[in-house]
């Protein structure tokens, strides 16, 4: 019977494990079987096989019993998720549903989750921007956070490095604020955008208008062909998948490859209650997980963890390792684990009108638009507010439906709607501040379905937020007036943190053991063979969208883990 038991635990036994399949671990699964290391993936959710998996990725709008709209029944079922501009009737297989998966909010904050293979790598909104150096020192500049432990230098050529694999499209821009990248061939800008941007640019000195930079395959090169993706369609319904594989997701990109090297074990289904800390080795040994169906437990072991559940996710793993060692959560000696939680601040839009270019309209669709790289506090702090805001812009003209006339003139009139004039629109994402006071933590009372305390969380807007809102407000207004633009509106959503589904932090990075959680490496500083290459590891939010980020610290992190195991270090 000792013998049995043994060969159990070695049928479980693997040389890294995974949790999570979404764009960081995806990644990490890829890099961790390349390189000849056994991988298993887990993932809490149902699979999803690209192509196979994505039912209504093909569909017309009359299809769709309710022409894509959502019934009122579940709107009501799942007051968070309906929020997102992502959830309609083509998605709602990708979201979680609000009862199916609760947590606390202290303060008012929506979590947006995709639960299955590929996580929410199905439906980002696929742009992705490198940070600079200006990034990177900001929190030792202004004194808030944490010192960053890398700077630009240390992640550029992994940035590179995922970028080629991915497929990114831009421009090569020369902004220092905005490192240039990889990139295959950008989208175009219409008249009225391209107008603006030539504007800014005659008018200001550091403000810039870009075509944006996004995760989408424009001409393949033999890598995208190699994976089996093609060139993106400009489809524009890429949150229902893409059969072609044209934007990039771990289901047609990283995870398939990391199959092919027969290397990797993904283990869908699988929640992960815990991480396992052996104290006699002083390291973590595997990980607990419960079967999604069954409720059954079982347990994995692996010399290196990565652990990229998505931020808020990883916080609550972590929180939840708890041991005689640990027991306020694994790595949490300065119990900082779950603080300086931050996001990006969406609420604020402006829009206008524009009488000209009326001898044109936009031909077709694009699965992108123009981005105004961060201009406030870059080189030096500028403004009653500490960091700044990146904006996007965009540009068209809508169809005006006819109503005049009777019988066949009426119809007539219906079916060959005008045109009307330009509307000009853009939305900000701001940098919000790391603070202490805005923390996720375990509700000791209330547990899920499989007896995992729920996360508590405690997010809010502060008053640097509310400044940000209002210098946007003033200097996009001041840009739109000086391109011509008029009947200038702004506009506050009012939206709760969440919505930008852009949260960050609680295991932030940083050069001291005393007020950070993991090294320049994404170890845990004090549990070695534990990496978090997630939303959770950020210091600082930055202004960028920050997928790019995490596939280059994830990247960079599997080759330091994959070099440490040969030198016996871990």
């Amino acid at each position: 019977m000792a013998n049995l038991s043994i060969d159990a635990v070695k049928e479980r036994t693997y040389d890294a494990i995974v949790i999570g399949s979404g764009i960081s671990g995806g990644w990490a699964a890829k890099e961790l079987a390349e390189k000849g290391l056994k991988t298993l993936v887990l993932e809490r959710g149902r699979d999803v096989k690209h192509i196979k998996d994505y039912p209504t990725t093909s569909m017309n709008p009359w299809e769709f019993e309710h022409r894509g709209q959502l019934p009122l029944d579940v709107r009501s079922q799942n007051p968070v998720i309906s929020k997102c501009y992502a959830f309609y009737e083509g998605t709602t297989h990708f979201f979680v549903k609000d009862n199916e998966h609760p947590y606390v909010q202290e303060k008012p904050f929506d979590w947006i989750r995709g639960y299955q293979v590929g996580g929410k790598s199905l439906l980002w909104a696929r742009q992705t921007q490198r940070w600079s150096d200006f990034d990177f020192e900001g929190p030792a500049r202004d004194g808030f956070a944490v010192d960053w432990p890398i700077r630009y230098k240390d992640i550029a050529p992994w940035y590179s490095y995922v970028e080629k694999f991915a497929g990114i499209s831009g421009n090569k821009d020369g902004l220092p604020n905005l490192p240039d990248g990889e990139f295959l061939p950008p989208h175009e800008m219409n008249c009225v955008e391209s107008h603006f941007q030539k504007q800014v640019a005659s008018k200001y000195k550091d403000r810039h208008v870009i075509m944006g930079r996004c995760a989408h395959i424009t001409k393949p090169e033999p890598i995208h062909l190699q994976q089996g993706r093609a060139q993106c369609q400009h489809r524009t319904i890429c949150e229902r998948g893409c059969p072609f594989g044209g934007y990039f997701s771990s289901n047609a990109s990283t995870l398939p490859w990391a199959a092919r090297t027969g290397n990797m074990t993904l283990r869908p289904n699988a929640v992960v209650h815990s991480i396992i800390y052996d104290e006699d080795k002083g390291k973590a040994t595997g990980v607990r997980v419960i079967d999604a169906d069954t409720k059954e437990a079982t347990e994995f072991y692996a010399r290196i963890i990565f652990v990229n559940a998505a931020a808020l996710n990883t916080n609550l793993i972590l929180l939840n390792s708890t041991s005689r060692r640990f027991p306020n959560g694994l790595g949490n000696d300065n119990g900082l684990m779950g603080k300086y939680v931050a996001f990006h601040n969406y609420r604020a839009r402006v829009s206008a009108e524009y009488d000209g270019f009326l001898e044109y309209t936009t031909d077709g669709r694009r699965p992108n638009s123009p981005y105004i790289p961060r201009f406030r506090n870059v080189y030096k702090q500028e403004t009653n507010f500490l960091r700044g805001y990146a904006a996007g812009f965009s540009a068209s003209r809508m169809s005006v439906p006819g109503g005049d006339g009777l019988g066949a003139s009426l119809k007539e009139s219906l079916l060959n709607p005008s045109l009307g004039g330009w509307r000009v629109g853009s939305h900000m994402m701001g940098e919000t501040i790391p603070k202490e006071s805005n923390y996720v933590s375990l509700d000791l009372k209330q547990k899920d379905d499989f007896g995992i305390p729920q996360l508590k969380v405690s997010i809010d807007y502060d008053n640097n937020d509310e400044k940000m809102i209002q210098d946007y407000f003033e200097q996009i207004s001041e840009m739109f007036t000086n391109a011509g633009f008029k009947n200038i509106r702004t506009s506050d959503s009012k939206q709760a943190p969440g919505l930008d589904i852009h949260e960050m932090g609680g295991v932030r990075m940083g050069h001291d053991p005393k007020i950070s959680l993991l090294n320049k490496w994404n170890q845990l500083h004090a549990c070695k063979n534990v990496f978090v290459t997630d939303g959770a590891c950020m210091t600082s939010t930055s202004t960028q969208n920050p997928s790019l980020s995490y596939m280059a610290l994830t990247a960079r992190a599997v080759d330091y883990a994959v070099n440490e195991l040969k030198r016996m270090n871990l």
